[in-house]
């Protein structure tokens, strides 16, 4: 005879591993707002800059966006990895995060 399975401890099991990920899910955004500088905003304006993001629909606007984070964590790579690990394209890491926003202010 098989063993009976324990359905109890696999969905304990599973809620655990849930609330792990969604744990580190939270921690990792905050870090994210952190390196990028955004904890200098108040959270009225990080929130309203995330649900503009959130909402916008224009495709290019958005890849954009997704070319300057790519640009922003290959910087933190490049800086913290050795210099014979670089990528040689010769952008240097801090110009990354000295680019002005795209749009300028108040636009969405």
């Amino acid at each position: 005879m098989r063993k009976p399975r324990d359905f109890d401890a696999e969905l304990k099991a599973l809620d655990d591993k849930a609330k792990e990920l969604k744990t580190r899910k939270v921690r990792q955004l905050g870090e994210l707002v952190i390196a990028t500088g955004a904890d200098t905003l108040t959270v009225n304006e990080l929130a309203g800059a995330l649900i503009v993001l959130a909402e916008t629909k224009e495709a290019g606007r958005r890849e954009a966006w997704a070319r300057r984070g790519g640009a922003f964590f290959q910087g933190r790579a490049q800086r913290t990895a050795p210099a014979s690990n670089r990528d040689a394209r010769g952008a240097p890491p801090q110009s990354v995060g000295a680019q002005p926003p795209s749009g300028g202010k108040g636009t969405a």
